[in-house]
C-alpha cells in the first residue's frame, strides 16, 4: 500500500517530500540501522569462525517457526524467534564441526518443508510467507523498532560477555582448550546469540536474503582489514551503509530494499576482491 501511494506521487513528489517525512520510512531507516549494526557485529564473528552456513540454516529454521506460529494463531515474529533460539541451543550442541554440518544441512531442508507443510493448512498467510522469505522492511511499525532495539541490546551484551573467550577459541581453538577455555559452551551460547542477529535480520531481508546483511559485510572487512578491532568496525560500519543506501534507492526506484541490500553487499565483497588483487599486483612491481 505505502509503495503504491509513493509511485503514484512519483519521484519528483518524493523528492519534495524527503523521507524523513514518511513515518514508514522513519520506521524503516531506525530499523535497519539497529539490525545492521547487530548483523555487522554478529556477522564478523561469525565469518571469523567458519559458521556462516549455520547461520543460513538458522534464518530457514525461523521460516518454520512464524509459519507455524500463524497457524497457531500466534504473531509469527514470536515463533521465528523461539525457533531459531531452539535451533541455535541445539546447533551449539552438537560438537564437532562435521557432525554440525551434516546436522545443519538436514534441519536446513526440513525447516523449509514444515513451512511449507503449515502454509498449506493455512494459505490465508501466504502474504505472511512473502514478508518472511524477502522481508518487508517498509512495513515495519514502531512498536517493532522498540522490539527490535531491545531484542539487540540483549544480543550485544550477551556478545560482550563471551566476546574475549570467544576470540581467543576462534583464532586458537586447540590453545584455548589447553588453557581450560569451555569451547563447547562458548559455540552453544554464540548459536543462541547468532540466533536472535537472525531473527532480527529476518525483519528486513527476509529468510533467504539473511546472508547479505550478516556475512557480506562481515566478509569484505577481513578482507580489507588486518587486525580484529578495524575489522569489526569497518564491518558495523559497511552492514549501516548497505541498509541507509538501500533504503534510499528503494525509495526513489520502487525497486524492494532487500535485492539493493544484496547487490550492494555482492558489490561490496567484489570490490573487496578487486582491491586485494590491485594490492598484489602493486607488491609484485615494486
Amino acid at each position: 500500500m505505502t509503495m503504491t501511494i509513493m509511485s503514484k506521487r512519483g519521484p519528483t513528489a518524493k523528492a519534495a517530500m524527503g523521507i524523513f517525512d514518511y513515518e514508514f520510512m522513519r520506521n524503516a531507516l531506525a530499523a535497519s540501522t539497529i539490525v545492521a549494526i547487530v548483523s555487522g557485529t554478529i556477522g564478523y564473528f561469525l565469518v571469523l569462525r567458519g559458521e556462516t552456513f549455520a547461520g543460513h540454516a538458522l534464518s530457514h529454521v525461523g521460516f518454520a517457526g512464524a509459519t507455524g506460529a500463524a497457524l497457531l494463531g500466534l504473531a509469527p515474529f514470536v515463533g521465528l524467534t523461539l525457533f531459531t533460539i531452539l535451533a541455535g541451543l541445539g546447533i551449539g550442541a552438537l560438537g564437532q564441526r562435521a557432525n554440525r554440518d551434516v546436522a545443519i544441512g538436514l534441519v536446513l531442508t526440513l525447516s523449509l518443508g514444515l513451512g511449507l507443510l503449515f502454509l498449506h493448512f493455512y494459505t490465508a498467510y501466504a502474504g505472511v510467507a512473502t514478508n518472511l522469505l524477502f522481508g518487508n522492511v517498509l512495513g515495519i511499525s514502531l512498536e517493532t523498532v522498540w522490539v527490535l532495539l531491545g531484542m539487540a541490546v540483549v544480543t550485544l551484551a550477551g556478545l560482550a560477555v563471551i566476546s574475549r573467550q570467544l576470540l581467543f577459541a576462534s583464532l586458537q581453538p586447540e590453545l584455548a582448550e589447553a588453557r581450560g577455555v569451555r569451547t563447547g559452551l562458548l559455540t552453544v551460547l554464540f548459536m543462541v546469540i547468532v540466533a536472535l542477529a537472525t531473527a532480527q535480520a529476518i525483519q528486513i531481508v527476509g529468510v533467504l536474503l539473511v546472508f547479505a546483511l550478516m556475512v557480506a559485510p562481515a566478509a569484505t572487512a577481513l578482507r580489507l582489514t588486518r587486525s580484529f578491532a578495524a575489522g569489526l568496525g569497518l564491518s558495523v560500519v559497511l552492514a549501516v551503509a548497505i541498509a541507509w543506501l538501500s533504503l534510499v534507492l528503494a525509495y526513489f526506484t520502487d525497486w524492494p530494499t532487500s535485492f539493493w541490500i544484496t547487490a550492494l553487499g555482492g558489490g561490496a565483497y567484489a570490490l573487496s576482491h578487486l582491491q586485494t588483487w590491485l594490492a598484489a599486483k602493486r607488491t609484485v612491481h615494486a
